[in-house]
């Protein structure tokens, strides 16, 4: 049968994550994972499915992308398939012709980590080179080292301190009570969806029972990598190393869940976030590439 395209229902969600988590395996590329999905899910189930495409034949998916805004497509493919120059060639005409239904005109970027053949036929295509980003692996085999921070698990009861934290990281400006009502719901609408089972949200506070720093774990299942996404300190708490404490409670507590492995990405052009990973004990693999069309589009912040 013909390779398809199609938009999940609400209901295929299970499917893809499954996908998603056979895919995971070590040593691998850093490429779409379970928490992906999970973390997106703040936006409700119904608008994370409108927002992945799956390619499928015969009933199998053989990728997956998620639009992360109209511009940007995190992708991830069969680990067997990611040769294959039948469905290489059909993904790239679906994300070059926006009569597709994957990508609009003018600007887009695709995340096409370890698609080695994909990224040759954009290239070929007009396609360019874009941001770098560094992968970072952190093995779990051994115990994690204790990070010296109280870490709790944080729970819809305070999710308000969780998102204050975060925004705090990732923004950095006043937390209106406008904008804490919208994140704090959409927080509470990911930690009751469907997406968030295999998770945890982290969070480290000091000596002064202050929140400092928050982070999620996603777990693809035993024995495969789990991921830390998003990670971020509290913009009054920078350059004391609650950044790699948090991280090392990340990693710890994906092991406790049963994951072979703790993954995170960051942009190379970040030397914070790339020390930081570098001291909580992770491993760098050699920068990738995201692959741009024409037009500036911009990745949302975590």
């Amino acid at each position: 049968m013909s390779i398809s395209l199609s938009t999940p229902r609400v209901d295929d969600l299970p499917a893809a994550v499954d996908a998603l988590k056979r895919w995971q395996y070590d040593g691998g590329p850093l490429q779409l994972h379970p928490g992906d999905l999970g973390w997106h899910s703040m936006n409700g189930a119904e608008a994370t499915a409108a927002a992945i495409r799956m390619w499928a034949c015969d009933g199998e998916v053989l990728a997956l992308g998620l639009l992360d805004g109209a511009q940007l497509l995190r992708m991830a493919i069969a680990p067997y398939r990611r040769d294959d120059e039948e469905l290489a060639v059909r993904l790239a005409i679906d994300l070059t012709d926006p009569e597709r239904g994957v990508l609009p005109p003018g600007g887009a970027i695709v995340e096409a980590r370890g698609a080695e053949l994909l990224s040759r036929l954009l290239l070929e295509r007009g396609w360019e080179r874009d941001e770098l980003w560094t992968p970072f692996r952190r093995d779990l085999s051994e115990p994690v080292q204790a990070c010296g921070l109280r870490i709790e698990v944080i729970g819809p009861d305070r999710a308000e301190r969780w998102v204050t934290v975060h925004w705090s990281a990732f923004r950095g400006s006043a937390f209106v009570d406008a904008d804490r009502h919208r994140v704090v719901q959409r927080w509470l609408t990911m930690v009751g969806g469907p997406l968030y089972g295999d998770a945890r949200s982290l969070m480290a506070f000091d000596e002064q029972d202050e929140a400092v720093a928050v982070a999620s774990v996603w777990s693809a299942g035993a024995g495969r990598p789990g991921l830390i996404e998003p990670m971020g300190v509290h913009r009054g708490h920078h350059r004391r190393g609650y950044g790699t404490a948090i991280t090392r409670a990340a990693a710890a507590a994906l092991r406790d869940m049963g994951s072979s492995s703790a993954i995170v990405c960051a942009e190379s052009s970040n030397i914070g976030a790339v020390a930081t990973y570098a001291s909580a004990g992770f491993t760098p693999s050699a920068d990738v590439a995201d692959l741009r069309r024409t037009g500036e589009p911009t990745r949302s912040p975590g």
